[in-house]
């Protein structure tokens, strides 16, 4: 305490500067304390600087209770004396006591026998330990790292017992170490003992390395020194010590099991409690040590991200100008996210004293690569065997791109055994296959590393793919024994200028009608004539590619007859699709054993379909013209895939179907389809869209016991569903739309895991009986544009059921009681609805069960429905009431979970945001409810209401108290078919200040009822308009304390964003005690 200051005086420059350079901050709460407005101050600037910089505050509780500090009671009561502050100062004050009285720290009470020297000492322990594992590495020029640390840390489970392991995956130089490193130093001080052990791979190489870093190690958890164990396993007297210390332990830069075996051995090798991280390349290796769950995948860095990182490097403490913006842009597109590669190459550029300077070293870099980078990456390269060294050089010189089953197949040929050797090499973080819908399955590969991969080949001189360098091999005619394959593409070709080659008539696509007569084909492994204008034969007898492995002769469209491959004994993949003149497949095909893949797919004019050879895998018979299925392909015992959609068949074979199938089994749009018996017994997802002439499926479809699920829309003459014989367990979706039927057989109900019925526009669908709500995993109900009149009461049964679609339902006239969890309801365009019920009894009943989740919504729609009556409205916006209460209360009760989460960890910050992702139908974040009704009239338990489109609120003092809910807000509107509404919030506070959020509610289009004058009524309510407000504040509560009145404004758009006039508008204030009040008025008239 400064002694120089007497209390009143304000804190002095000094001291505030010391606070602020303080790593941690001890706050002394004693019976007194709130008497000095000194200490207040300073407790306000303390939390500020925890806020700004990061810094830990400690609070001790000394012979005080904590809940007195939070809640201002007794001593700390601050309006039992008058105090001559501002109002603002005072809020402030009071802001902070709330929240350094819920942070952990120590309370010291003479009723718990300890004495205060032992007091003195566990605090003092507890602040060397936090100095001392303070992070070696400064967090805050680690562009981007924050939400991987926090991926990290949730595998780590670390409020589970037993020992984890945790591994982190990706390239070289990706900051796979960083990363470890960052989770070390935040957690370590969980853990007894701690160690770090860096550059595993390095270490290990070195003479007895490994054991001298088992040796390492093991001192580390004992605290012992010049520890020297020579046997090959842990003596049972210091396993039992290991056992005892609950310890951190990374493993950083792992390449080898014997490493993972020598370090950690079995899982009980250390202290229950214990956590284990492992950084490696090789995906599989830590598998070995790691569950697959377990292994954190680090990507790179972001596009922003990465520009920040590399501007860092690249300027220092500087900002570029804005002649670097797109040479920059350019530079970080290059690496791509890569943090090791934007730090070097940064550091590059940082010598160029000019822009000019700048892309000469760029062109540089391009053309020879920075060697700290190469050198990183090339130790992937280095571990892989012969095999898997050829596959990746052939990758980054010829394959990056293409598709992995092309790839593959090529690599076969070679003999390179492709499919195990991508598999590696994608577990290297070598290479990775896009799941991208626009590239899906293409072979991807990083910049850095191709050019790495390239500067290998060039080095060995074993695959030209440069201009120059097959130049110069060309021109020159050089022969190296060494080069392999040249690759180039056809307008590098052109440039190339041989003598006795003339290139200027390049193809893109086989012009020839046969192969040159003095070619050998005799080494030919793969052929390529796509869109070429092959005819029939197109080799002599003496040509016969007897080696040939592939030949694509896809969109051939004047190929009327196979070129002759019954010599071709070892081919493998024969693709004909697209070729539209076609009349036939050769017999031999049934002799070709090794044929495993046979795409006749749009060949329109091939009407039947021969004999398959015994190891075809492959059969793609799409669009074609072929009108039956041969019965020996039904029972083919390796056929894995076949597909025949919109194809021509009346029916499929009724002999056993063996095929190998597993997945899906489609013949949609195989409108000819009436009939079948058998299905591939693996099946777990049939699609038989749009089979117009099919009436019903065979009974045998119940035995399929991996069944998951039917979609039949579409089959406008299907009528009715066989009797499910039955429990079906794994079927879980049935879609039945735009067919005829007319009911549910009874037997439905052993769909017993169905979660998703689609009935939309089944017309001759009129009565829905009870045993469709006896399914007690229904989720998900599409009823939409039936005839039917009324749903069953036992709907109200069914508890599962969070989404029910009836939209233009033009007979509906009434509903019953419904589920208590339901979600998502639309009741648009239902003209002749009269009644709702109230579901008043089933919200209140499952308000305890009433789960929340992150992002949960609801949203209920009675647009276009001109004939409710005034009770049916009226049950609607009553139960609006409800479910809006219902789910604020879960939401505040959600956010006090997370803040006691918060709270029971050591040095966490008080949570002040909890605005989560929405589902993406609605803009913005949290949870909602919204009802559009189908009427005139704001409801009358909205307290505030005023005409036209913009109301004004003034708060009492206490408004904003712990049991605030936030508002529900409603407009009456002349209605269109989809509208967007713009809320605008200017809140103001006492001092003058006024802060303003926006948020926009987007509502779906609706089917409109014409010839009347069309209101609705909107009623919503969302959780994150108090996170907007606060962003940037000091303190949430000390703000909103400070707000004396609100101003709203709505705006209401419809499509073509032209506005609709708002008649009027109300505005609700909720809070947690009115709770029961509700529910209790709710049932109460129910009860009348």
């Amino acid at each position: 305490m400064d002694r120089r200051l007497e209390k009143g005086d304000e804190i002095g420059p000094a001291l505030l500067e010391a606070i602020e350079k303080s790593k941690i901050a001890l706050v002394i709460f004693s019976k007194d304390y709130a008497s000095s407005t000194w200490c207040l101050r300073e407790l306000v600037h303390i939390l500020g600087c925890k806020k700004r910089y990061g810094q830990i505050v400690i609070p001790i509780f000394y012979r005080i209770d904590p809940s007195h500090v939070r809640k201002q009671q007794g001593t700390y009561a601050l309006e039992d004396r008058p105090l001559k502050r501002s109002r603002d100062e005072v809020a402030n004050w009071r802001a902070a006591l709330e929240e350094a009285a819920n942070m952990s720290g120590f309370p010291y009470s003479s009723k718990t026998g300890r004495t205060e020297a032992d007091f003195v000492e566990e605090v003092v322990q507890d602040v060397l330990t936090k100095l001392n594992r303070e992070s070696s590495g400064d967090l805050k020029d680690l562009v981007g790292i924050e939400e991987k640390i926090e991926q990290i840390e949730s595998l780590l489970c670390l409020d589970s017992p037993g020992v984890c392991c945790v591994g982190i995956w990706g390239m070289g130089g990706i900051g796979k170490t960083t990363l470890a490193d960052a989770v070390f130093h935040r957690q370590s001080s969980r853990f007894e003992v701690c160690c770090f052990l860096a550059n595993v791979r390095e270490k290990s190489e070195k003479t007895d390395g490994l054991h001298q870093l088992r040796n390492k190690l093991v001192g580390e958890i004992l605290k012992q020194r010049d520890v020297n164990i020579d046997t090959p396993s842990i003596p049972p007297h210091i396993q039992d010590r290991l056992r005892r210390t609950k310890a951190l332990i990374v493993l950083d830069d792992v390449n080898a099991r014997e490493q993972l075996e020598v370090l950690v051995g079995d899982d009980d090798r250390f202290c229950q409690g214990s956590r284990i991280i492992i950084t490696a390349r090789d995906k599989g290796l830590l598998e070995q040590k790691v569950d697959h769950e377990k292994i954190y995948n680090v990507e790179g860095l972001g596009s922003d991200e990465a520009l920040g990182l590399f501007h860092s490097q690249a300027f220092g403490n500087k900002s570029p100008t804005t002649d670097y913006t797109e040479l920059s842009r350019e530079v970080v597109d290059y690496i791509n996210g890569i943090p090791l590669a934007l730090k070097v190459m940064g550091s590059s550029f940082r010598r160029c004293k000019s822009k000019q300077e700048w892309e000469v070293q760029w062109k540089k870099v391009k053309r020879v690569p920075i060697g700290e980078i190469q050198k990183v990456l090339s130790v992937s390269y280095d571990g892989l065997d012969d095999n898997e060294k050829e596959i990746f050089l052939d990758i980054a010189c010829f394959y990056k791109g293409d598709l992995r089953k092309d790839v593959e197949r090529m690599l076969d040929c070679c003999d390179f055994f492709g499919e195990a050797g991508i598999n590696d090499l994608i577990d290297r973080s070598l290479i990775s296959i896009s799941k991208e819908r626009w590239s899906e399955g293409q072979i991807e590969m990083h910049d850095l590393v191709q050019e790495m991969g390239r500067a290998i080949a060039r080095e060995q001189h074993s695959r030209l793919f440069n201009y120059e360098d097959v130049c110069r091999v060309l021109t020159n005619n050089e022969r190296d024994g060494h080069v392999q394959a040249i690759y180039l593409d056809a307008f590098e070709i052109e440039r190339l200028h041989l003598e006795h080659v003339n290139f200027e008539k390049i193809w893109d696509a086989y012009p020839l009608k046969s192969l040159p007569s003095k070619f050998s084909a005799l080494n030919l492994v793969g052929l390529d004539l796509s869109s070429g204008q092959v005819v029939g034969q197109f080799w002599n007898e003496d040509q016969s590619p007897v080696n040939l492995k592939w030949i694509n002769l896809a969109e051939c469209r004047h190929l009327i007859e196979v070129p002759n491959l019954s010599q071709s004994r070892k081919i493998e993949h024969i693709d004909l699709r697209g070729c539209t003149s076609l009349v036939e497949i050769p017999s031999y095909f049934q002799h070709l054993d090794k044929l495993t893949h046979l795409d006749l797919q749009r060949c329109s004019n091939i009407k039947i379909l021969p004999e398959m050879p015994c190891n075809l895998e492959v059969l793609i018979l799409s669009m074609s013209g072929i009108e039956e299925l041969p019965s020996s392909t039904w029972s083919h015992e390796k056929i894995s895939h076949l597909d025949i959609t919109w194809c021509k068949f009346k029916s499929l074979p009724s002999n056993t179907c063996k095929l190998k199938l597993s997945g899906c089994f489609s013949p949609r749009g195989c409108a000819s389809l009436c009939k079948f018996s058998e299905l591939p017994e693996n099946t777990t997802t049939i699609d038989m869209t749009h089979c117009k002439n099919l009436k019903n499926l065979p009974a045998s479809i119940w035995k399929l016991k991996s069944l998951e699920s039917i979609d039949l829309s579409n089959c406008s003459k299907f009528q009715h569903l066989s009797e499910i014989s039955k429990a079906m367990e794994h079927l879980e979706f049935l879609n039945l739309s735009h067919t005829a039927v007319k009911e549910l057989h009874p037997s439905i109900e052993n769909l017993v895991a169905l979660r998703k019925l689609d009935l939309r526009g089944c017309m001759n669908l009129e009565v829905v009986s009870d045993y469709l709500f006896r399914l007690t995993s229904l989720q998900e109900l599409n009823m939409g544009l039936t005839k039917i009149k009324s749903l069953p009461a036992s709907i109200k049964q069914a508890a599962q059921l969070s989404h029910l679609y009836l939209s233009n339902c033009w007979s509906l006239e009434s509903l019953p009681e419904l589920p208590p969890l339901l979600q998502h309801l639309e009741a648009d365009g239902c003209t002749s609805l009269k009644t709702v019920s109230s579901s008043s009894i089933a919200i209140t009943q499952g308000w305890e069960e009433y789960i929340f989740s992150r992002g949960l919504h609801e949203k209920h729609i009675f647009s276009n429905c001109p004939e409710l009556d005034d009770n049916a409205r009226s049950n609607i916006m009553a139960d609006a009431q409800l479910r809006i209460m219902r789910m604020a209360i879960a939401s505040s009760k959600f956010k006090e979970d997370k803040i006691e989460e918060a709270y029971d960890s050591d040095d966490s910050d008080y949570p002040t945001n909890y605005a989560y992702p929405l589902d993406k139908e609605f803009l913005g974040e949290g949870s909602l409810v919204a009802i559009r009704c189908w009427g005139y009239e704001i409801p009358k338990w909205f307290s505030h209401q005023s005409e036209g489109c913009s109301i004004k609120i003034e708060f009492p003092r206490d408004w904003f108290s712990t049991d605030f809910l936030g508002f529900a807000l409603s407009l009456v509107v002349a209605t269109a078919m989809q509208v967007k509404i713009g809320c605008k919030y200017n809140f103001k506070t006492s001092n003058g200040e006024s802060h303003e959020v926006n948020h926009l509610l987007d509502y779906p289009i609706v089917f409109l009822f014409a010839g009347r004058d069309q209101h609705e009524v909107f009623v919503w309510w969302y959780n994150n308009v108090f996170e907007e407000v606060v962003k940037g504040a000091e303190s949430p509560t000390a703000f909103y304390k400070l707000v004396t009145e609100v101003n709203v404004d709505f705006t209401v758009l419809h499509v073509g964003y032209s506005k609709l006039e708002v008649k009027k508008c109300g505005i609700c204030l909720l809070y947690g005690k009115d709770a029961e009040m509700i529910k209790q008025r709710a049932l109460n008239a129910q009860d009348f």
